[in-house]
């Protein structure tokens, strides 16, 4: 996680690109292991899962 966080900052990666990045993956690799089922990945991540689906949407998974 390091060599990662170097990697990025080396880059110029900004802290908010970054930290929506790893949201997305987060969430697509949730989704994945629940099999597309919204409720349990929700439960998953401790979110609504209103406010899961909004947050799919917004990254267009």
């Amino acid at each position: 996680m390091e060599s990662l966080v170097s990697e990025m900052i080396e880059k110029g990666i900004l802290f908010t690109d970054a930290k929506r990045e790893f949201e997305k993956k987060f969430i697509a690799r949730v989704l994945q292991e629940h099999r597309g089922n919204l409720s349990r990945a929700a439960k998953c991540l401790r979110i609504h899962r209103n406010t899961l689906g909004k947050t799919i949407g917004e990254y267009k998974l």
